[in-house]
């Protein structure tokens, strides 16, 4: 009689996820409104996994639905966070509503001297002051991770009308693939970190990147995809009134 081989498939992302948040199934049941079946599933693999599927979670567990998604490949899956995963499961755990934790974000100190970028995060020196967001506009507007923002003051009038010199904005330093088509930080030739309009050109060989300024009296350019440094993906601005 031939035996019966019992095989088991491998965890998703999603389960991986609510683990590094110290998350039970529970918790994120009563957070996200998702049956307690249908998370067991999504997390088992019984059910192939969408982006769509994720977005329910990514507001409390503080992965986008693409790191959920591809889990261990994208940045910021590789280990999880262990400390604010312990802070979470600790407010879960107080009895009553409890108020979200604000975030600080670091912003670049694009006026320091040139030769303190060196050694700094991402090669950039950062302000002793950080920004203040709330847990809930870093999750559930940004879609993304506290320790993944930046940002960044935007300089000059190349950008104009849509981002003013003296502005800032805040840049995803997670997302580093230009695509979407869109705003996007990026190293110019003096390694100075600047926000300019990305626009792969696909029917090119090699893949290129048209660096666009949104000031038409500021010129266009193109460069090969390999050669872009890409700090992260501009998610908004916080115009000046």
């Amino acid at each position: 009689m031939a035996r019966r081989i019992k095989t088991t498939t491998p965890k998703t992302g999603l389960y991986h996820a609510r683990e590094a948040r110290g998350l039970s199934r529970s918790d994120l049941v009563r957070l996200s409104g998702i049956s307690k079946q249908q998370l067991s599933r999504l997390e088992n693999g019984q059910i192939r996994l969408r982006l769509d599927h994720l977005k329910p979670f990514a507001p409390h567990l503080g992965y986008s639905p693409e790191q959920m998604l591809l889990w261990g490949k994208f940045p910021g899956t590789e280990g999880g966070d262990a400390e604010a995963g312990g802070a979470l499961r600790a407010r879960l755990d107080q009895k009553g509503p409890f108020d979200p934790p604000a975030h600080q974000v670091p912003e670049i100190d694009i006026h320091a001297e040139p030769k303190l970028r060196k050694g700094a995060r991402h090669g950039d020196p950062l302000k002793s002051e950080k920004w203040t967001f709330p847990e809930s506009f870093v999750h559930e507007q940004l879609h993304s991770a506290p320790e993944q923002l930046l940002v960044l003051e935007a300089t000059g009038d190349s950008m104009a009308p849509t981002i003013l010199g003296g502005e800032r904005v805040i840049v995803d330093t997670g997302h580093t693939t230009p695509s979407p088509d869109g705003l996007y930080a990026i190293r110019d030739a003096f390694k100075s970190v600047i926000v300019k309009r990305l626009q792969v050109l696909r029917s090119s060989r090699p893949t290129g990147v048209k660096v666009i300024s949104d000031n038409p009296t500021h010129p266009s350019e193109e460069v090969p995809l390999g050669e872009l440094q890409i700090v992260g993906k501009v998610l908004c601005c916080l115009k000046l009134c």
